[in-house]
């Protein structure tokens, strides 16, 4: 059976979760990418590697037509669930629905379909590609789309590409200055980008880990997110929590079906205050940055193989079988200055009291970086997983007071 996964650049999430439970399952794979070089530079060289526009679904219906017969169209990518969820239906494979893919990307779609089916409405203005952010604050605020458009900005609000992802440029602002200031950065950036402007949603942030095969749902558990301070959102530190209160849970779904997400994995970010949670964002693919590596090892449960399995057309089992006792922790040391790394840890597994840690640096000794405010400030990621999250808790703190990363402006 063949596979055809799209990508653009490599992931851990790819080259260590699903590649491997491919070859586990017996499956032909077929990469499709845009940077064939860098994908060939991670992967054995049994894998193929096709050169492909995979951002336009007409040239990877194209390649795919062209070479072998599929049985399966499959991504990770924020970028490209749409495009993978387009060339499946058109080859008749399971997949996502396209029009969840789409709404789930795109930001403003988002808030728009929450808001007209009801379940939640969020103040948010579309700011297309090119306009001026002064029609944000002029005689109609939020002018052109979003629920609450004409009302005038909420401050704080929030500032993010539409289509953005990992933090990357969303950023607080406080008052009208600051958001012209802000918009014309991106837009200097970003050109061609469209923005969201949307209200500020206090409260914790988690995040809901689902995975389904369009019948058959199931609740990973999620993680608590502590971030950066203002005004930038950079994700520090997560940790597991099992199982979320039943309302929380309950609410968050009933988003997710209105928005029809359903299939596959899916990562919702999500804030809770005063019981009352409000999705952030929509990420229609497994969790990233390793925590999809940590939670298949926490949860003792073949989570990529299960994830494939939904998009070559099986079942999922009713009761996955998955580990109850588990707790976990991810850290991730991030740069605090732009300027070229000079020390820090080497890769490391460790187990401690019980703790199962497993360090790999995210940057290697001797490059300059410029500091983004993104995840791609990151150093390094910890993994730790035991059983007791005092236990988790002392060894990740005590493993990291023990390391040293230098950077030299």
């Amino acid at each position: 059976m063949r596979l055809y996964l799209l990508a653009l650049n490599p992931t851990d999430s790819v080259t260590e979760g699903f590649l491997p439970a491919a070859a586990r399952l017996g499956l032909d794979v077929t990469v499709l990418t845009d940077q064939p070089d860098a994908h060939r530079g991670a992967y054995a060289p049994d894998v193929e590697i096709l050169k492909c526009d995979v951002r336009d679904f007409r040239a990877v219906i194209s390649r795919v037509a062209a070479h072998h017969t599929p049985d399966a169209i499959f991504t990770n990518s924020d970028h490209l669930q749409t495009q993978a969820a387009l060339a499946a239906d058109y080859f008749g494979l399971p997949g996502k629905d396209w029009r969840a893919a789409l709404r789930t990307k795109d930001k403003a779609q988002l808030r728009r379909h929450l808001a007209a089916t009801g379940v939640d409405t969020v103040w948010a203005a579309e700011l297309p590609s090119g306009h001026d952010p002064a029609t944000l604050i002029g005689p109609e605020p939020g002018a052109g789309s979003g629920p609450g458009a004409g009302r005038g900005v909420p401050y704080p609000c929030v500032v993010k590409p539409r289509e953005g992802v990992a933090s990357e440029d969303v950023v607080l602002v406080d008052g009208p200055e600051q958001l012209l200031l802000r918009c014309a950065e991106i837009q200097a950036r970003r050109p061609e980008a469209a923005l969201v402007v949307e209200e500020f949603l206090a409260g914790e942030l988690y995040t809901l880990e689902t995975l389904g095969d369009g019948r058959v749902r199931h609740v990973l558990g999620g993680f608590h997110t502590e971030i950066s301070p203002p005004p930038y959102f950079i994700e520090e530190r997560l940790t597991f929590v099992p199982a979320h209160p039943e309302p929380v849970v309950a609410r968050i779904l009933a988003q997710l079906d209105a928005l029809g997400v359903g299939f596959g994995a899916c990562h919702t970010e999500f804030v809770v205050h005063e019981g009352r949670a409000r999705i952030i964002e929509v990420n229609y693919r497994a969790v990233g940055d390793q925590c999809d590596l940590l939670l298949a090892q926490l949860l003792d449960v073949p989570l990529f193989e299960h994830i494939l399995r939904t998009h070559l057309g099986e079942p999922l089992p009713a009761d996955l079988g998955a580990r109850t006792d588990g707790a976990a922790r991810l850290e991730y040391p991030c740069a605090d200055r732009a300027g070229t790394l000079t020390a820090a840890p080497e890769a490391a597994d460790l187990t401690v009291d019980g703790v199962r840690l497993t360090y790999r640096p995210l940057r290697a000794v001797g490059e300059r970086h410029e500091l983004h405010h993104t995840n791609r400030d990151f150093l390094g990621v910890l993994r730790a997983t035991g059983t007791g999250q005092e236990t988790v808790d002392r060894v990740v703190a005590d493993f990291l007071a023990a390391q040293r990363w230098e950077i030299i402006p």
